[in-house]
């Protein structure tokens, strides 16, 4: 098995702990609109993984060394679409909350610093990649039609 393989394993290993205990901790089953945005979360999360595998993509906003811009799938309209992923969830599990309206205004306060990510990771990979700015015109930052 190669080294590749078995990083690949662990990491998917690791989320699918996380995402147990996310099941097991919240009340998931109490809330269809919690089950409904965990499944889009998943679901885009694993169709940027099709077009934009591990490797070539950064959790930090710096563009890795070797990468290649990706302007299919998802990324076709979404210029960000795993951190509209990540925003999926995350709503998931504050629409499962207490409904005190705590995990909403830490969701909010997500919102804005990945929005702030978003804008440093687009001045770098317009930097490195010349095509990037044509790209950027031409599709949304996280949500078409909106934003």
């Amino acid at each position: 098995m190669t080294v590749r393989l078995q990083s690949l394993l662990w990491v998917g290993a690791q989320f699918a702990l996380v995402a147990l205990m996310l099941w097991w901790s919240a009340p998931w089953h109490s809330s269809t609109l919690a089950i409904g945005l965990a499944i889009a979360a998943v679901a885009l999360a694993l169709w940027v993984f099709m077009h934009n595998p591990p490797g070539n993509f950064n959790i930090r906003p710096e563009p890795r060394n070797g990468a290649r811009l990706v302007t299919s799938g998802p990324y076709r309209r979404v210029r960000h679409p795993m951190y509209v992923a990540l925003l999926l969830g995350t709503a998931a599990m504050a629409a499962a909350g207490s409904g005190d309206g705590s995990l909403w205004a830490l969701w909010a306060l997500l919102v804005v610093v990945l929005n702030f990510k978003a804008a440093l990771e687009e001045r770098l990979l317009e930097a490195r990649f010349p095509e990037y700015r044509n790209y950027r015109e031409h599709s949304w930052r996280f949500l078409p039609g909106v934003w």
